[in-house]
């Protein structure tokens, strides 16, 4: 430490925290939220909560003179038996809108979950710190981007000079997604295609991307209305066939009381429905999707579509069937909602795309196709403002 770093207090670092919805303390510090224990509690849905935890988004932001900072804090890290160790979840540090460092922290609790039985199994650490330093003198504006796929409690925050909250700057763009959305497959926080995208076109985000649980639910639905936001963006697929939550019946009237419900507290906000991507297991095969046991045998995560083709006739969903629709529905509201638009996502990652960056697991994409996903969505709504 350049000189002695003086603690931020819980409640203090707390009022820096950007693209959470709610603050949960506990007897350590706090967690950010994503979700609001109120919506959790009307799905009682593990997979759900252990999500919403992932502070995907999420960053502390502080105008500040400090040339140290320093953060302790515990993750709970989720890995597979049998399956090699995730790589551990990255803080990324920016400085006056430029990333320039990122760290990871040598420990941390892990749930080590059997993919045969879905079983778990917990070995608890204690909390541990990173340092970020050397950092440029004078005045700037400092975030340090929580990973988007480890659970974190933040314990202290200390650094050499005082840390204010900082303005926003930057319009907020509000984005519901499923894993994909969430930074799965993404290196680091800033790599996910909604944080690459945002920072493309210059919005301040709210990622609400909840890995499998992007399933039109009408919390969800009035979380979205009743947050703030200059754009929303809902994709709006994956999820619904691999868990093979409903059939096409179901799809059409709850798609339309999703954007109802958003349309109360939003009436005029550009708001854009994103079909799914490219993903070639589920493009004529509905769900559910599960582990492919020959990969994890082989100790590799792989997923394959169990279902049947043959039932899409009777009303099951894919990817297809989606797609089709969903343009549908937003061509037939647009005539009275002009600021509704829609995504086709295979222009985000299409056929073509899938030859050259293959899904490495069979649904999530990698670093890179993160990183060209949110290029092509900046280009094509961001910087347009909703346009399309």
């Amino acid at each position: 430490m350049r000189d002695t770093a003086r603690p931020v207090s819980s409640s203090g670092t707390a009022e820096l925290v950007r693209g959470a919805l709610e603050i949960e303390r506990t007897p350590a510090g706090f967690r950010a939220h994503r979700l609001p224990a109120a919506a959790l509690a009307q799905a009682r849905d593990p997979q759900l909560e252990q999500a919403e935890a992932q502070p995907s988004g999420v960053r502390l932001v502080a105008e500040t003179e400090a040339r140290t900072v320093e953060l302790t804090a515990l993750a709970t890290r989720i890995g597979y038996r049998g399956l090699p160790a995730r790589p551990p979840g990255v803080f990324e540090l920016v400085v006056d809108d430029r990333p320039v460092a990122r760290a990871s922290l040598e420990t941390a609790t892990t749930v080590t979950v059997d993919p045969a039985t879905g079983t778990r199994e917990t070995s608890p650490a204690e909390p541990a710190t990173i340092v970020f330093d050397d950092l440029p003198a004078g005045p700037k504006v400092l975030e340090i981007w929580l990973p988007h796929n480890e659970t974190v409690e933040i314990v202290e925050l200390r650094a050499d000079a005082a840390l204010r909250p900082a303005p926003r700057r930057r319009p907020l763009w509000l984005h519901h997604g499923s894993s994909v959305s969430q930074g799965s497959g993404a290196g680091h926080p800033l790599g996910t295609w909604p944080a690459v995208a945002a920072v493309a076109g210059g919005f301040d985000l709210v990622n609400l991307g909840v890995s499998g649980s992007a399933l039109l639910d009408p919390f969800a639905a009035r979380v979205t209305r009743d947050t703030p936001a200059d754009l929303i963006s809902v994709k709006i697929g994956i999820n619904l066939v691999n868990t093979d939550l409903m059939r096409l019946r179901a799809f059409g009237p709850a798609v339309h009381g999703f954007l109802d419900t958003v349309r109360e507290g939003h009436p005029e906000a550009p708001l854009v429905v994103v079909s799914p991507i490219h993903c070639p297991i589920h493009e004529d095969t509905p769900g559910p999707a599960a582990f492919d046991p020959v990969a994890v045998a082989a100790g590799e995560l792989r997923f394959v579509a169990t279902g049947d083709p043959a039932d899409v006739a009777a009303g099951k969903l894919t990817l297809r069937v989606i797609r089709e629709h969903l343009a549908r529905i937003v061509a037939e509201r647009s005539g009275a909602d002009p600021n509704l638009h829609h995504v086709d996502g295979e222009s985000l990652y299409g056929p073509a795309d899938a030859l050259d960056h293959p899904l490495p697991d069979g649904l999530h994409p990698d670093p890179a196709t993160h990183r060209f996903m949110g290029e092509r969505f900046a280009a094509r709504i961001l910087t347009g403002r909703g346009a399309t």
